[in-house]
């Protein structure tokens, strides 16, 4: 399905009832937004982890504009300012009142923006393996040095000089750095995976290319907006967006709660998929008592 907002047209996808029987009543499920990352990937690698959560919530999966299966359009705006005002805009096209915002890596970067800006359209949030600032570029950069490959040092080197310019180039980088992206690597699965997703070169190189919105981005000043009960989860090894930057996010939103998955790296839907589920309804179910 595709909503025209703002300037673009958004794809989504609902999966899950929002009404479901319970007893002599029909009981309405929350929505949850579920918010990918990249930038310059799709929702798709989403759908095997959430899904499952669709028994306690109806989950909306989107593409970001310019991405996926989302309009394709003016490259200067593919920046995290539009991706939260898209994002808005798309909640109440569907007629949603508070969501539940669950976003992993760039997701996550969107979901605390529009939370803090948009404190009264979150009911929960959870932010998955990310950070709040441009820092985690160099301290990726450093475990590179320390943890990768030759090759994964080179494909590295092209990500932040904006040279994954073709979606075969951006396939190679994913399949040479699975290893580093999940603890639980898996070639057959991750070729499979990566055939399922949609790529978009402007995006990425958007993002990270010397200049790009995410080598100067500072969220932290406005994370004191936030209302909505936060869970953080991050993954011990994760090499993109190091588990610091999870304990930042957690000092700094108020009343926060911080989960450390010990056998995960940024991939902890790949690595630990069934506690990161538990955890998320886990939290949905005592924050909502509570």
């Amino acid at each position: 399905m595709r909503a025209k907002v703002r300037d673009t047209e958004i794809f989504f996808d609902v999966v899950g009832a929002g009404l479901v029987p319970d007893g002599a009543t029909m009981r309405e499920q929350p929505p949850a937004f579920i918010i990918h990352g990249g930038p310059g990937g799709d929702h798709s690698g989403m759908k095997p982890a959430f899904t499952p959560l669709a028994d306690r919530m109806q989950l909306i999966f989107f593409d970001h504009r310019g991405q996926g299966r989302s309009a394709r359009g003016d490259v200067s705006k593919y920046v995290l300012d539009e991706n939260v005002e898209d994002m808005e805009a798309l909640r109440k096209h569907l007629g949603s009142g508070p969501i539940v915002s669950i976003g992993t890596s760039y997701g996550g970067m969107v979901a605390m923006t529009h939370a803090a800006r948009y404190p009264q359209s979150v009911s929960h949030l959870v932010l998955i393996v990310t950070a709040a600032h441009s820092g985690f570029n160099s301290r990726a950069r450093q475990i590179v040095a320390e943890r990768g490959t030759a090759e994964q040092k080179a494909v590295c080197d092209a990500l932040w000089a904006g040279q994954l310019d073709t979606e075969a180039k951006m396939r190679h980088y994913y399949e040479v750095m699975d290893p580093l992206y999940s603890m639980k690597s898996d070639p057959a699965a991750g070729k499979i995976g990566r055939a399922r997703g949609t790529y978009s070169p402007d995006a990425i190189n958007r993002a990270f290319a010397p200049g790009g919105f995410l080598q100067n981005f500072d969220l932290r000043p406005e994370l004191k907006n936030i209302t909505a009960p936060t869970l953080i989860l991050a993954g011990r090894h994760d090499w993109i967006c190091a588990p610091e930057f999870s304990e930042e996010l957690h000092r700094l939103i108020p009343g926060s709660d911080l989960r450390i998955f010990e056998h995960s790296s940024h991939s902890i839907r790949a690595d630990e998929p069934e506690k990161m589920r538990d955890a998320i309804a886990g939290f949905l179910v005592y924050k909502t008592r509570t």
